[in-house]
């Protein structure tokens, strides 16, 4: 075993957020694998009390019921979860959902590059094997292409894809010293925790997995959620940039950034005004005055796409886990009170 977690067998979690899935979660605990040592069904105050029915009908030893007296959603669900799982001593953390999509077999493919020491955070694709994608609603996919492409800019992890996959797995220490009480805990959690990975410096590395539909109703329909993401995804940009480019750090990218958006807002102002002023008066715009323009929007765009190929040559890939100080505490003191088990 690799000494990035410890030289013991690493203790392994599994949360599984309980949201109207009764139909299938006894299922999916059923066929959890002996390598895992907990198992942390969240109720996040279901209206069908999946905690009293997985307490009263599962057998299995590993199973502790977490209970939300208020809905907090899916998020909310996996930071009580990943609380628990750490305040008892877990080395890797894997969600899973409770509605049978997810197949627990594939969890040591989650698990080992994270254990191997050369991920912090690992999350499902299902978009490597193009012949299985075809499974999925049509609607769907192309929601998901329309998310991933917004996710890359805001999270800055230009090489992972499918944003919403749910599947994922976290070395203990990055997941306790994520923001828990700034996570957002709807629909926008997967996508918050990859912004808030970054801002770590966390190694994210997709697993292949197939797409898998039953019976089972998401209750997450992409095309209302997408314009809504868009906002979310602005502001985690900019907040990215901000942290990464002039907080934390100054580089040659942060000079074409600024020296970018100055020439390009200049030229493209510059140009509208004189414009609008040669239709009003109906008279030709002199051509110094169209390269004045035109000259400051190519130099400007020319930086910004220098910015742009950094940061996508910037993408975190050394393993922060390692290096982080390990306080069980502190995940459990960001819960808001409502989130407690």
């Amino acid at each position: 075993m690799n000494s990035s977690i410890s030289n013991k067998a690493p203790s392994i979690a599994v949360v599984i957020p309980s949201y109207k899935v009764r139909p299938h979660i006894l299922g999916v605990i059923a066929k959890i694998g002996p390598e895992v040592d907990q198992i942390y069904v969240v109720d996040d105050c279901c209206p069908e009390n999946s905690g009293d029915f997985v307490a009263n009908n599962s057998t299995d030893p590993r199973v502790r019921i977490v209970r939300h007296t208020v809905n907090q959603g899916v998020g909310g669900a996996v930071m009580s979860g990943y609380a628990e799982a750490i305040a008892n001593g877990a080395d890797v953390i894997v969600k899973v959902d409770g509605d049978g999509q997810m197949d627990p077999s594939l969890l040591p493919q989650f698990v080992t590059p994270i254990v191997d020491g050369w991920a912090d955070y690992t999350k499902g694709n299902r978009f490597y094997d193009l012949t299985h994608i075809t499974r999925m609603p049509t609607m769907r996919l192309i929601g998901n292409a329309g998310l991933s492409i917004l996710t890359k800019i805001s999270t800055g992890y230009w090489t992972i894809f499918d944003p919403t996959n749910g599947y994922t797995a976290i070395n203990a220490r990055a997941a306790a010293h994520l923001p828990f009480d700034r996570i957002s805990r709807r629909y926008f959690f997967e996508t918050d925790m990859l912004f808030r990975l970054n801002t770590l410096r966390a190694v994210v590395v997709d697993i292949p997995m197939d797409a898998v539909y039953g019976d089972e109703k998401s209750n997450l329909k992409i095309s209302k959620v997408l314009f809504e993401f868009t906002g979310k995804h602005a502001k985690n940009f900019a907040k990215r940039i901000f942290y990464n480019y002039f907080l934390r750090d100054m580089t040659a990218a942060t000079f074409e950034l600024i020296v970018g958006l100055i020439l390009f807002i200049f030229g493209v102002c510059f140009g509208a005004v004189h414009w609008i002023s040669a239709i009003a008066s109906a008279t030709p715009t002199p051509l110094g005055t169209i390269m004045l323009s035109a000259l400051p929007v190519l130099i400007g765009l020319q930086f910004l796409l220098g910015f742009l190929n950094y940061d996508v040559a910037n993408v975190p890939s050394r393993p922060i886990s390692r290096f982080l100080p390990f306080n069980p505490a502190r995940a459990s003191l960001q819960l808001l009170p409502e989130d407690g088990a």
